[in-house]
């Protein structure tokens, strides 16, 4: 059997629930792992009883999204071409845009990463940084967003990937390593008992188990050349021509999401920075416990869309849809359980990260209202994934835009105007209600026209 027909098993004959419970298990589960690691930085860091550090964690990590948004433009739009090639039976394709997301990938991290170093103090400031906060915003940044940029953009890349011709558990598990290590590694690297670097210390950490973690995708690579459609080698370049805009026309909309995203949460820090900095330190804490839910949707999305991408390319879109909706089915269920532990114990679980009575009284605020919004993220974003696997770019883009970036902005300034403080949280439960009422309407027309094209053929 080919190297191709044997990767087409688990998309093309599997049954439906297996299929996806195969792809999405990984996927969560290096989601979960992923986040613990973006909670161990708040939560070692926040043992410092330092709201100054707590809150530089939090501006820096609004501006870390850049990161995932460059890694997603290749590794999303990469991994739907993969498997949509596959789909087709082509598979030359498949590894050729599998060499060029990677190069491209490589040489928008080291651009990112000198853009960065030139212009971070404005950047910085923009986002949230105070007087108060800067030097360890810096200390945390320069580890983070320069010298570990490049490690973090390719491991993500590089496990979409993977899991674009059905390895999931590989790419899970080489996501999973390095933020294992970076949990080993953070309090060493903060605690004052031990190096005692504070929040510099958790930015060193975390760049050291992004690049643990690139060595691991090349070198998984390198050992499984011989029976992997992916190939990284640059002379795919030469067919760059052919294959860029597809990859990214698919990735934009993903990436154009989280650049928003960061738009959007900087300009809620910024808003924030005008109030006490242990409110501005608990909306760090509920982003980090609001990411539970996202995360887990996210590894949902992530381990559907070469499964949707791969029947679509192919014409099977009964196998497609039935693989979207248990998918979505198992998203939707875990963020309503998410919604209830949240609202009955916001005041435990945001103490869990500092033992400050007046930063807590916040954070369990916060959290209560930022919770609402999850059972509805949990069907917005997979179902943006599989517009992008469809290559259904406008509704991808237009759902991209509505639920991260066009409404944030005016009703930051009206909520926090007609409710200070408390109403700039409000803002998200309200933008992604309105996201799901759009993404179900595109959806519902998309089926509408599958439906009459099938009749006329």
């Amino acid at each position: 059997m080919s190297i191709s027909s044997d990767k087409t098993e688990l998309f093309a004959r599997m049954p439906v629930r297996r299929a996806v419970i195969k792809q999405i298990i990984p996927a969560i589960a290096s989601q979960m792992i992923m986040l613990i690691y973006n909670l161990a930085d708040t939560y070692f860091v926040g043992m410092l009883n330092d709201p100054n550090q707590t809150a530089a964690i939090t501006v820096v990590g609004s501006t870390a999204i850049l990161l995932t948004a460059i890694s997603n433009l290749f590794g999303i739009g990469g991994a739907s071409m993969i498997a949509a090639s596959l789909g087709r039976n082509e598979p030359h394709k498949a590894r050729q845009t599998a060499g060029i997301a990677f190069w491209c990938g490589i040489g928008s991290a080291l651009f990112f990463a000198v853009l960065f170093a030139v212009l971070a103090r404005p950047i910085l400031m923009l986002c949230g940084a105070t007087a108060d906060t800067y030097v360890y915003t810096w200390e945390y940044a320069q580890w983070l967003l320069i010298w570990g940029a490049p490690f973090t953009i390719i491991s993500t890349l590089l496990a979409n990937l993977i899991r674009s011709e059905g390895n999931a558990s590989a790419a899970s598990f080489g996501i999973s390593f390095g933020c294992i290590l970076n949990i080993i590694l953070d309090p060493f690297f903060v605690l004052p008992q031990f190096l005692g670097l504070g929040a510099g210390g958790a930015g060193m950490a975390t760049a050291i188990s992004n690049l643990v973690s690139a060595l691991f995708f090349l070198g998984y690579l390198t050992v499984r050349r011989h029976d992997t459609i992916l190939s990284l080698s640059p002379l795919h370049l030469k067919h760059i021509g052919e294959h860029i805009r597809p990859v990214l026309a698919v990735g934009f909309p993903s990436a154009i999401q989280y650049v928003l995203t960061m738009v959007a949460n900087s300009a809620l820090m910024k808003t924030v920075s005008a109030y006490p900095t242990e409110a501005l330190a608990a909306v760090g804490i509920v982003k980090k416990l609001d990411q539970v839910p996202l995360f887990f949707s996210i590894g949902v999305a992530s381990g559907l869309l070469p499964l949707l991408a791969f029947n679509h390319a192919a014409g099977n879109h009964e196998r497609r849809s039935h693989a979207f909706r248990f998918g979505v089915t198992i998203s939707v269920s875990f963020s309503l359980l998410c919604l209830l532990c949240y609202e009955l114990f916001a005041p435990f679980l945001t103490g869990l990260f500092m033992d400050d009575p007046v930063t807590v009284g916040y954070a369990a605020d916060f959290l209560r209202i930022a919770v609402i919004a999850m059972p509805m993220v949990a069907v917005c974003y997979p179902m943006i994934i599989q517009f992008q696997a469809m290559r259904q770019v406008k509704e991808a883009l237009i759902a991209s835009l509505i639920r991260k970036g066009m409404l944030d902005f005016p009703l930051l300034f009206l909520m926090n105007a007609i409710l200070p403080l408390y109403g700039c949280v409000m803002v998200q439960p309200i933008v992604d209600f309105i996201a799901l009422v759009v993404v179900i309407v595109f959806y519902r027309r998309i089926q509408k026209q599958q439906r009459a094209s099938a009749q006329i053929s």
